[in-house]
């Protein structure tokens, strides 16, 4: 049986610490460009395990009649986004790799904003242009009507998350999620046997299906606990301005706040500061995404961590292998997510049992 490719194998083959391999694979910050890109590419070398699939796409590079030459014109992929992704959202470190990825097959990335007329009207942005376009890749893209009438163009497609599926609908197009999960419900059962038991959710979990999944991690592990939730805690909320009124009106605080993202968590500490309450003394509080923020602020955020390197390699797969085989099944991919502990809501030392 072939031997598993370890972080500490990659550090030994380049001769550098654990620590810095993680750093690279994980996006942590402190690395020079360049000393990451080398990880990376050994790590796909060894075949590690987040990167052993995109093995195919370097070997049609390597193996591509015109390698000296480097790839032609191969096509257009339009990316569809209804807002603006800033620096600080998971998909910015995605999206650059992705791009990187995609110029080395030959493609080019263009951006078009689908604005709130365009979603209202189903009308296509006017940046686009179906008859140049090889396929679409769509972030923060919600509505399902919208949703459906990109399906019906006849162009490859994938969703980076989507809209939720409260209904049991799903889009007829390949999908791509980080673990949304794992991370949620590992903290909710280590902080109910540490005797937090009142925990609450903030967000709208209609807004998107990795919120909704994130909602219903919490509520599965505080189903399977035998511990009633809450129903005063759930805040259906996503802005600070929505969020004070909520916070002001409960007759007492949870112990913990799961929110649905940072940006939600980030609000709901700003809201809570302004209310004149302390975190995480008052109540402790969680996100998802550990954005750039999250490591910054005080306290600093208890998140889970997104991978956005491997998302970008597994769009890259999924959207490539979409273009080139359109007859595919559907498909839904996941990738792996993890909790870190910090200040906002420090991981529970003595447990019960």
């Amino acid at each position: 049986m072939k031997k598993r490719v370890t972080i500490q194998d990659i550090a030994d083959e380049l001769g550098i610490s654990r620590n810095t391999v993680s750093k690279a694979i994980n996006n942590s910050d402190g690395l020079a460009d360049g000393t990451r890109e080398k990880i990376l590419q050994k790590a796909i070398e060894m075949g590690y395990k987040q990167f052993s699939y995109v093995q195919a796409l370097k070997d049609i590079r390597d193996n591509a009649p015109n390698k000296q030459e480097g790839y032609g014109f191969r096509g257009e992929v339009a990316l569809f986004t209804s807002i603006y992704l800033n620096p600080s959202h998971f998909s910015s470190l995605m999206l650059d790799r992705f791009q990187q990825e995609l110029s080395a097959l030959g493609y080019t990335l263009n951006t078009h904003r689908v604005s709130p007329e365009n979603i209202k009207n189903r009308t296509l942005p006017i940046t686009f242009s179906p008859e140049r376009t090889t396929g679409i890749i769509c972030f923060e893209m919600f509505n399902w009507d919208y949703d459906l009438m990109i399906c019906g163009l006849d162009i490859p497609v994938l969703f980076v998350d989507g809209p939720a599926k409260l209904d049991g609908r799903t889009l007829p197009a390949d999908q791509l999620y980080m673990e949304n999960t794992t991370g949620i419900f590992q903290l909710t059962i280590e902080m109910l046997k540490a005797g937090k038991r009142r925990i609450g959710f903030i967000g709208d979990f209609r807004h998107c299906e990795s919120f909704f999944e994130r909602y219903m991690a919490f509520r599965g592990a505080m189903m399977l606990a035998d511990e009633p939730v809450r129903e005063e805690f759930i805040i259906s909320e996503n802005h600070a301005e929505e969020i004070i009124p909520f916070l002001q009106n409960l007759p007492e605080l949870p112990d913990l706040f799961i929110c649905a993202n940072d940006f939600v968590a980030t609000d709901v500490m700003f809201s809570l500061r302004k209310l004149g309450k302390n975190v995480p003394d008052d109540v402790m509080i969680v996100g998802f995404d550990d954005s750039a923020e999250s490591i910054l602020i005080q306290p600093s955020l208890t998140t889970v961590h997104i991978h956005t390197q491997i998302m970008a390699y597994s769009a890259m797969h999924l959207l490539i292998s979409r273009i080139e085989n359109p007859s595919l099944d559907f498909r839904t991919a996941y990738t792996e997510t993890y909790l870190i502990w910090r200040e906002s809501a420090p991981q529970p030392k003595n447990a019960e049992q």
